[in-house]
């Protein structure tokens, strides 16, 4: 008999993991980011705001939408397509003259011999041959010239059980004490786990890996008798490479070497790199772990720089790798980038150590002028930081096996940002102090291990919950996403300082020496403060032509087209927060129009905006519907969404999209 655990009651799953990341596990006294925007912009930055998101429907009035469209300028936009309206709906929308298909959805064939998805008999042996859940990040390799094929990659990053399995989750009203009255709530109410469900949420997170080709009608599908079609999970074997790989602090009872380890964990955005592999970033993986460690043990400090344990799901019920009390060591062989081959189905994924571990949200990758590669990375989590690692060695063109395992010897540094508009690429190396010895690194494992006690020590700067980090190899910029900070608290604000509550968050635009994006020295101004410009207490800063549509918070996810021009996915907007959706924003960086925003594509209610990626001649953009439905009191029977299918007899479906203009050409 399966052992059970017992059921929880929550108002929403993903509320509570997010609530559980609304910490701050960053105890230095090392400045933040609004310490350093004080002193830069003391005369021309935000409006005092202390505004809350619950507040901010309430506050705008129809009168003010108005005035601020009236206000709209026209400026000539690196954009010409027409503006889609915002707004919270059951379904998608895209920009007039362009096409949103389905093109992989939650269950649907990977590989050949898969089961068509039966939600009603859902077993492991079936997910781990299907499309995973809640896909992210995803990758474009072609492998054709006229890009009329190639492999898809995407990312799975977590599972919302409440969506996925049937008669699992209800709606219950519960009576709890408030303010000295009783006062009945409704949430929903998780059902009991067995080791079968879990075993489904560990097959249906990881990646795919997928052939599509366009048909004769020029739509996308995909190829499922492809040799290349893999699905990766909690399961796949890998290997740690690197400075890592082999210490005694990543060896278990199951590989007492220290080198090999079974599967990857909230896989949420990533990167491809010049030699066509695929780099998929383990994030909020503390998540996963339960227990307790042993008083006293190595690791506490550690674990409590990453929250571990979590305690989000109930694998280590079933599952002792989960279970700090019996596998100590094994949270510290997740939280790293790992790369994939996707062109050999039979490679073993490699956990790349030198790259640092700790919440990884992406790792996007550019050749410098000089042949070395640069990778950037946030770290998704309130008062984190920002990296870049410099390989050593430099890319192979003509020769990609000789890239192989360029990521495992280089340089990863950390920014600090100082008030004079200058970022500083601080080195994370071994014996040079503070990281030595004296400081608890041993070697320059422990400082990889433990990248984020190393990053507090050298004094980074801690920014507003950093997430995609974008280099522009046009024109040698990087976009730094920095999507909120609502522990920012009351009295660290004045007139000119980035909001304390920042719900909203804002983009960096930071500008590398010369174009060297292995400088250590890089210069950096904001891009923009978000939120809605119609409301003077949220302080956000769109050019006086974004209109009513164009606005956004959150911002999450980008890309660069092949154009050069900036696209923002974004995270957390919804009907109580912003009165609209999450979706994609076209976003001008330069000339008249800098700071423009205007809206492409919006998400149905419950969705989160993930990818966005572009083939290279930008004629298919595809995007990544996370988490549909997931709005309110959202449970398998009742969501707030039954898309992409909408058939009462299918769950709602997370889902990848293919946009293209109809009757051709670029993405404009």
């Amino acid at each position: 008999m399966n052992e059970r655990v017992p059921p929880i009651e929550v108002e929403n799953l993903t509320e509570m993991r997010e609530a559980s990341e609304d910490v701050g596990r960053n105890d230095s006294d090392n400045p933040t980011m609004g310490d350093i925007i004080n002193r830069r912009y003391s005369r021309r930055g935000f409006l005092r705001g202390s505004l809350a998101v619950a507040a901010i429907g309430a506050t705008v009035s129809p009168l003010a939408l108005s005035a601020g469209r009236a206000q709209a300028q026209e400026v000539s936009s690196s954009f010409d397509f027409a503006e889609v309206a915002a707004g919270v709906d059951e379904t998608h929308h895209v920009a007039e003259g362009y096409d949103a298909d389905v093109l992989l959805r939650w269950g649907d064939k990977v590989l050949a011999d898969a089961p068509d998805f039966d939600p009603m008999n859902q077993t492991a042996e079936a997910q781990a041959k299907q499309f995973g859940y809640n896909n992210d990040y995803v990758g474009f390799v072609p492998l054709s010239d006229a890009e009329d094929r190639g492999l898809l990659v995407v990312n799975h990053e977590y599972t919302n059980a409440e969506l996925m399995f049937p008669n699992f989750a209800k709606v219950v009203t519960v009576t709890e004490e408030k303010d000295g009255q009783q006062v009945e709530t409704q949430k929903v109410e998780i059902g009991e786990f067995t080791k079968e469900l879990v075993d489904i949420e560990m097959a249906a997170h990881g990646g795919t890996v997928i052939e599509i080709a366009r048909d004769e009608s020029g739509k996308w599908k995909p190829v499922l008798d492809s040799q290349y079609n893999r699905r990766i999970t909690t399961e796949t074997e890998m290997a740690l490479t690197g400075p890592v790989a082999g210490h005694a602090r990543v060896k278990t009872n199951a590989d007492p070497s220290g080198t090999k380890v079974f599967g990857t964990l909230n896989n949420c955005a990533g990167g491809l790199t010049p030699w066509g592999t695929w780099l998929t970033a383990e994030e909020n993986v503390h998540g996963y772990f339960g227990g307790a460690l042993p008083e006293g043990h190595r690791e506490e400090l550690n674990y409590k720089r990453m929250g571990v344990p979590g305690g989000w799901y109930n694998w280590g019920s079933f599952h002792d790798r989960f279970d700090v009390s019996k596998e100590p060591n094994e949270p510290n062989r997740f939280g790293w980038i790992v790369e994939v081959d996707p062109k050999n189905p039979n490679s073993v994924p490699k956990k790349r150590t030198a790259l640092g571990r700790f919440k990884h949200e992406g790792c996007e990758t550019v050749v410098n002028s000089d042949g070395r590669v640069v990778c950037y990375s946030g770290d998704d989590e309130r008062f984190d930081y920002v990296y870049k690692f410099v390989t050593n060695g430099t890319f192979n063109e003509s020769d990609p096996s000789a890239n192989a395992d360029l990521l495992d010897d280089g340089t990863l540094y950390v920014a600090r940002f100082d008030e004079d508009g200058t970022v500083e690429w601080m080195p994370l190396v071994h014996g040079e102090a503070p990281l030595d010895e004296a400081h608890g690194f041993a070697s320059q494992a422990d400082v990889l291990i433990e990248t984020r006690r190393a990053a507090d020590l050298l004094g980074a700067t801690k920014m507003d919950r950093p997430e995609d980090v974008q280099p522009n190899p046009k024109t040698g910029k990087v976009y730094c996403m920095l999507t909120n900070n609502t522990r920012r608290k009351e009295g660290e604000e004045n007139a000119a300082n980035p909001r304390a509550d920042n719900a909203f968050g804002h983009i960096i635009e930071i500008t590398e020496t010369d174009g060297d994006f292995a400088s250590t020295k890089s210069t950096w101004e904001i891009l923009l403060k978000c939120g809605d410009p119609s409301v003077a207490e949220v302080g956000a800063s769109f050019s006086s032509a974004t209109t009513e549509n164009g606005w956004f918070g959150m911002p999450d996810n980008c890309a660069i087209d092949a154009d050069g021009r900036l696209w923002v996915s974004t995270d957390g907007n919804s009907e109580s927060k912003t009165g609209r959706t999450d979706g994609l924003w076209a976003v001008d960086t330069d000339g008249e129009a800098r700071g423009t925003s205007k809206l492409f594509f919006r998400v149905p209610v419950g969705a989160e905006m993930c990818g966005p990626y572009f083939t290279p001649s930008s004629e298919t953009l595809f995007l990544a519907v996370q988490h549909p439905g997931d709005e309110g009191l959202a449970t398998y029977e009742q969501p707030a969404t039954r898309w992409p299918d909408f058939d009462d007899n299918l769950p709602v479906r997370p889902a990848v999209v293919t946009v293209t203009k109809q009757g051709g050409g670029k993405i404009a």
